[in-house]
């Protein structure tokens, strides 16, 4: 008789191996950490009134321009679509982008938008076994600390290690460079960590930066290009035994 083939570890089982061995966790912000999107949607509609664009992001165009890192570059892609009129200049963008960074910190205050299921069971887990936390993200500091000032404490920075910030770094994700940079500030190697992403473009700076990563699905990428993650799930609560 040939012999029995070896049991195959389950993609989850796997994730959960290396989430339990990892010195270190890195997490995106938007989409993984909470479902952030939809109030930076209402705060980029807010911001358009009130600087007197006639714009409007729908949900369609929204999920279009989200495949752009970066809220001022996608404002820059939005721009480049019309069809008539000259160009938004570089100094209105940063404005208009300002603007809607005070708006999304004010929607997010009114809103109190919570971390998304598994998210606290995670970062409890980490500090118990003692791994170190980070971020690293492609959004705004102020965006970050409007989402964990309201829903991890005013003293939120404390718990992490690493913060990297969309103006920490020159080139935004699927570029690897937030990752390198957290990587450097925790000076820890790539394979020593984990990442969690929500989006093809993350999963892709990830592993660029040679870190394993899980992904969950989020309302606008969960039909993503995954290939390569460690885990794909719904609800990073899946991960918690």
């Amino acid at each position: 008789m040939g012999a029995t083939p070896a049991a195959t570890t389950s993609p989850l089982a796997e994730a959960q191996r290396r989430l339990a061995q990892a010195k270190a966790l890195i997490f995106d912000i938007d989409g993984t950490l909470a479902e952030t999107e939809e109030l930076h949607r209402a705060a980029f509609n807010e911001a358009f009134v009130q600087v007197g664009l006639d714009w409007h992001w729908g949900r369609r165009i929204y999920r279009d321009l989200l495949r752009v890192a970066g809220g001022k570059e996608r404002i820059r892609a939005f721009d480049q679509l019309r069809r008539a009129g000259p160009p938004i200049s570089d100094k209105a963008i940063a404005e208009l982008h300002q603007v809607k960074t005070e708006r999304f910190a004010a929607l997010m205050a009114a809103a109190s938008c919570p971390l998304r299921p598994g998210v606290h069971a995670l970062l409890d887990g980490a500090r118990a076994r003692g791994q170190k936390l980070a971020i690293a993200t492609t959004t705004t500091r102020v965006n970050i600390d409007a989402l964990l000032e309201t829903t991890l404490g005013p003293g939120w920075e404390g718990m992490f290690a690493a913060v990297v910030a969309a103006d920490d770094v020159t080139r935004k994700k699927p570029a690897p460079d937030a990752y390198i940079e957290a990587l450097s500030q925790l000076d820890l190697p790539a394979g020593a960590c984990v990442a969690f992403e929500d989006s093809g473009n993350g999963l892709r700076a990830a592993m660029r930066a040679g870190v394993p990563c899980i992904v969950t699905r989020s309302i606008y990428f969960s039909d993503d290009d995954f290939s390569g993650a460690l885990a794909v799930v719904d609800e990073l609560s899946e991960l918690c035994v």
